[in-house]
């Protein structure tokens, strides 16, 4: 529950009168707003307000909120700490854009505007409390007045308190989706809202009625999985449910497959833990899912049949549902019916220049003696956000003939193809020492996704230091203390591995694919017990995995390939 106990900032703040509604109104809207739409609103449940200043943790509430929805009702005058709340609050409004609902429950805005009826009544009997704190009163009276003449919204135009809270909450996720809008380059990708504008009408979200699919298709690194979550994160709100699957290639190819994400998928849906999927779903949770408006964005799809196991057909979601699937093959997307696709296409020269110079210099300009070098890596790069990100990040602080270099290097590669790409992102890994090469393929062959500090404990004291490196470069990120890495860049360090030997897999440094490992397995085992019999310290450990299946963390078999190479 998001309470005054939390320090992280909220999308909503609630200022309003306890004893008026915190028990109705105001409990409604809470629990549609936080329980409902997952908007992370503060509310006042441990009751914060003592004394005659505003606490600090709900004076940090209030700045760190986007939305203050105020809530006047018959007795919010009455109250020094809903009124000092609301001179901070027009104060954010003022200094930082906050935005304010002002909500008129059972008071009309000219009764707030100059304080009349029983509203006025209350706040003249808290003025008699403060006849010696003038200046504090005016304070009071000019934010009720200034509040007052904002647009909001009055309970006698709605007959029951479920359509006024639904209406607020309405308001509330309009007003968020601008503010997510209105950061244009908060993902680090220059032109965001353009692409997000032209993708709208492939969405009609103006549309109720019907199921659509949409299908987002580019090469890889272009900006498709940017995209998607720009649309999830802005529409999310509206749907009664939602669900962002991301590589879903990858993840269909491991254990459980399809049927592990159909399972997250419903779960996620349907906000409970679900056991069962595929043709085991009972027909009540079909019928459930039939009746909910769903968001559902399908990341890195490269099989049809990997959009028939998780979705099905349109009908099994009710009406006004969407469905984004992003891919790079487009024949996926035909073969499984899809007819609205939206290709996205490189950055235009002057986007693509502005993100390169983000990485390359820290800022949206370049010095003029490196002008002539930026556009011709601009025009390599070919309006690739990935590649310029990865270029601009490896050319950061670096001298002129280092630039030199990296361009003699590019004129060597045609971008045309996925190889060619390859080879262009490639430049950077080159420039990493060794044993810093050797961690972005780790990562690259079995470490992405896994936690930070679990990835530090198997590594030697200067592993913290390589990290940063990779982080410094955009060769990795690090999400919800997890390593990610993109699937070009993870492509290519895998890649990397296959060509130390590509007809026999067991002479390469690292093996992955459980395909490989198995045979691999299979054609020395006696090298392997050997290996082991003088290996003695994970033996235990990698037998207990070992039989009778392959074990689940494949960073065993680099251990092993390793110190077996050596013998």
């Amino acid at each position: 529950m998001a309470s005054s106990s939390s320090c992280a900032n909220y999308e909503v703040f609630l200022n309003f009168r306890g004893e008026d509604t915190r028990k109705s109104f105001t409990c409604y809207l809470y629990d549609k707003l936080y329980e409902g739409k997952k908007i992370k609103t503060f509310i006042d449940d441990e009751g914060l307000r003592r004394g005659d200043e505003i606490s600090p943790a709900l004076l940090n509430a209030i700045q760190g909120s986007k939305i203050s929805v105020v809530i006047f009702s018959k007795d919010y005058a009455s109250s020094k700490w809903c009124l000092n709340e609301l001179v901070k609050i027009l104060e954010c409004k003022n200094t930082n854009g906050q935005i304010i609902i002002p909500f008129f429950y059972g008071v009309s805005p000219s009764d707030v505007r100059h304080q009349n009826g029983t509203f006025g009544d209350r706040f003249d009997e808290l003025k008699k409390q403060f006849k010696d704190k003038q200046e504090m009163v005016q304070k009071w009276r000019d934010a009720l007045t200034e509040t007052s003449h904002l647009a909001g919204h009055e309970s006698t135009k709605f007959r029951l308190d479920a359509q006024l809270v639904n209406k607020i909450v309405e308001d509330v996720l309009k007003k968020l989706e601008k503010i997510t809008v209105s950061t244009d380059s908060s993902n680090g990708l220059v032109g965001l809202n353009s692409r997000i504008e032209q993708i709208k009408p492939f969405l009609c979200m103006d549309l109720s009625d019907t199921v659509q699919i949409v299908g987002i298709w580019g090469m890889g690194g272009i900006g498709k999985t940017t995209l998607a979550e720009a649309i999830f994160d802005q529409f999310a709100g509206e749907f009664d449910g939602k669900y962002f699957a991301k590589n879903v290639r990858r993840k269909s190819e491991t254990e459980g497959g399809l049927e592990d994400l159909q399972k997250e998928m419903l779960s996620t849906i349907l906000s409970e833990k679900l056991e069962v999927a595929g043709p085991n779903i009972p027909q009540f949770t079909k019928g459930r899912v039939r009746r909910m408006k769903v968001l559902i964005v399908l990341d890195d799809v490269n099989k049809d049949e990997q959009l028939e196991g998780l979705i099905g057909g349109l009908d099994q979601y009710g009406p006004g549902s969407r469905i984004v699937v992003t891919t790079r093959d487009k024949r996926v997307l035909e073969k499984f019916g899809v007819e609205k696709i939206y290709r996205v296409n490189g950055l235009k020269f002057d986007e693509a220049f502005e993100h390169f110079c983000n990485f390359a210099f820290k800022e949206k300009h370049r010095p003029e003696d490196f002008k002539r070098d930026s556009w011709r890596v601009v025009e390599y790069a070919d309006g690739n956000p990935l590649v310029l990100k990865v270029l601009g990040s490896s050319l950061y602080l670096k001298r002129k003939s280092h630039w030199e270099n990296v361009l003699h290097d590019l004129n060597r590669i045609c971008e045309s193809d996925i190889h060619g790409i390859y080879d262009t992102l490639k430049i950077s890994f080159k420039e990493l020492t060794p044993r810093v090469k050797s961690m972005f393929l780790d990562i690259a062959c079995f470490l992405e996704g896994e936690d930070k500090d679990f990835v530090l404990r198997i590594l030697d004291d200067s592993g913290s230091h390589r990290l940063d490196v990779l982080v410094d470069k955009s060769l990795i990120t690090v999400s919800d203390n997890r390593l990610q890495m993109h699937d070009l860049l993870q492509e290519m360090g895998q890649e990397t591995v296959r060509q130390e030997s590509e007809e026999v897999p067991g002479r390469r440094s690292r093996l992955w694919d459980p395909k490989e490992i198995r045979r691999v397995l299979k054609h020395n085992m006696v090298r392997i017990l050997h290996f082991f019999l003088y290996k003695s310290f994970i033996c235990l450990e990698f037998c207990t995995r070992i039989f009778p299946t392959i074990p689940a963390h494949p960073c065993f078999f680099y251990n092993f390939y390793y110190y077996e190479n050596i013998l």
